[in-house]
């Protein structure tokens, strides 16, 4: 009787954690197929000097020829440029501050590049991230966990946190029990040409180019007023005292509504949809004793408000809101009862420690309410929450 393989195709980029992840895949006897993803060639916008996907390309080849596996390249750069690129400009666009490299997840490697293995006859996909799924029976029905990482200072959970459990059942993370060091000592025992190599940087699948950069490629200058806001500017006390007296969330959840009253001119900008919300650097002001912050951008009026200090009050909120609509659960059986607030660890960025908070849901979106108030919170990027180890969900921030 012949005996059927599970299938595992894995998303080689180039990089040392996955092609660990398919050499760990071959010991534990899966049938694997290598496949490098080109997501980017627009010749209207230029990356850099260097074409990192071509060296990537090749470096995955070279790591499934060791490994003695099949491996092809698929071109998904038409759906990364609209679905990716083109929402990330328009974003920008409108003031927002979004996070190409979980929509990257959601859109291109859990969603076009698994229908595309399925296809190859893939039971599963994988790839190198430092995460884990775990099957669970619940009610007679199976759920997905996700969890972190065990090595917390590369857990990469933030980055998945959009996955359906459709997404999960299919997926394997062959690294996600491993720390680096590990994953490293691995790839340079079995030989791998990526085991020295150096973690990539910048935009998912586009690689090294500073996004102020790659942002004013296509998005217009367009000058305006720099203002300053006052530590002890009347605005905080006025709109603190006022919302929390009427308990008001939704107002408390919002950025303080600043004018040109609020503070004083003291320079100009390029254009705010070039700035998010706690920047630093990229103002170019001097003069201040302590570095001046963004505390929040208008790009329907063109002006940027700034504060000095990283302690200025200006940057920091105890509570955020999500909209229903940009509302995520990865666990949705977990959420079904929204009589009462959930207490969870919340994050409002990657590599941020987990902080305790209250994830309250109402008809029309969620709050997260934070034990402690929260720097720069910032309108498009993802705050995401979890129980323990495993990551229940995420939205949008409003």
């Amino acid at each position: 009787m012949s005996y059927k393989r599970t299938r595992v195709v894995v998303a080689l980029s180039g990089g040392v954690d996955s092609s660990v992840a398919a050499h760990l895949l071959i010991k534990k006897g899966y049938d694997v197929i290598g496949v490098f993803m080109k997501n980017w060639h627009d010749d209207s916008v230029t990356i850099s000097k260097e074409c990192p996907w071509l060296e990537d390309s090749y470096d995955a080849m070279i790591v499934s020829e060791k490994l003695s596996i099949p491996f092809q390249t698929i071109d998904l750069s038409v759906d990364y440029q609209k679905r990716i690129v083109d929402y990330m400009f328009n974003e920008y666009e409108k003031g927002n501050t979004p996070n190409p490299d979980v929509l990257c997840n959601r859109e291109i490697k859990f969603d076009i590049f698994l229908k595309i293995a399925l296809k190859l006859g893939a039971d599963f996909i994988a790839t190198g991230h430092y995460c884990r799924v775990k099957k669970i029976r619940k009610n007679n029905q199976n759920y997905f966990r996700l969890l972190q990482g065990l090595d917390k200072k590369k857990d990469q959970s933030y980055f998945l946190c959009q996955l359906s459990q459709a997404q999960l059942s299919k997926v394997i993370f062959p690294v996600g029990k491993l720390t680096k060091k590990e994953v490293r000592e691995i790839a340079k025992k079995e030989g791998l040409v990526t085991a020295e190599k150096k973690d990539s940087q910048g935009l998912c699948f586009i690689g090294k180019v500073k996004l102020p950069d790659f942002l004013q490629q296509k998005l217009k200058s367009k000058r305006g007023k720099i203002i300053k806001i006052p530590c002890d500017s009347k605005i905080y006390f006025e709109s603190d005292s006022k919302n929390i007296l009427h308990k008001n969330l939704f107002n408390i959840s919002k950025s303080y509504n600043y004018s040109l009253n609020d503070g004083e001119y003291i320079a100009d900008h390029s254009g705010a949809h070039f700035f998010t919300v706690g920047q630093r650097k990229g103002l170019a002001i001097g003069g201040s004793k302590e570095p001046l912050f963004v505390l929040k951008t208008d790009v329907a009026e063109n002006i940027i408000y700034v504060g000095e200090g990283k302690e200025h009050p200006g940057l920091f909120r105890k509570t955020l809101f999500i909209d229903q609509k940009d509302l995520h659960f990865v666990r949705e059986d977990i959420f079904l009862k929204k009589e009462s607030p959930f207490k969870v660890k919340a994050m409002i960025r990657y590599r941020q420690p987990l902080q305790n908070a209250l994830l309250l849901l109402e008809e029309d979106g969620a709050y997260l309410i934070f034990d402690k108030k929260q720097s720069a919170i910032t309108k498009g990027q993802f705050a995401v929450w979890y129980i323990g180890k495993e990551l229940m969900g995420s939205g949008v921030i409003n």
